[in-house]
């Protein structure tokens, strides 16, 4: 319990931290073509970066939207989620979009 409320604080901190820059930029994210620009951004931000790679896994599945009737769904649900992540960012959010957090984990940044 203890430790679940020290998490809960060191988020709300860190919800605070970021800039007004930050979240414009990590909105970017979630405007299908558009996750790129914070994606190769050199300023590594880690807020932006962990929202840079959530819309990157969007935009890769935004790929079979081609696909007759299943397509179609995955749209409505794509667009969903762009609406809601971009939400979350603009109020400095760290939202972990389910199954799509877990792609994004594997996406490596380094490059040194």
């Amino acid at each position: 319990m203890l430790e679940e409320k020290q998490n809960i604080e060191q988020k709300n901190k860190q919800e605070k931290n970021i800039s007004e820059e930050e979240k414009k930029k990590a909105m970017l994210s979630y405007f299908w073509i558009l996750c790129l620009i914070p994606f190769l951004d050199s300023n590594k931000s880690k807020f932006v970066q962990f929202h840079a790679k959530q819309g990157l896994v969007l935009f890769g599945l935004s790929m079979f939207t081609i696909v007759p009737v299943f397509g179609w769904f995955l749209c409505i649900v794509l667009m969903i989620v762009s609406v809601y992540g971009i939400l979350q960012t603009l109020n400095g959010k760290w939202w972990k979009i389910p199954y799509v957090y877990d792609w994004s984990k594997k996406i490596n940044l380094n490059n040194k």
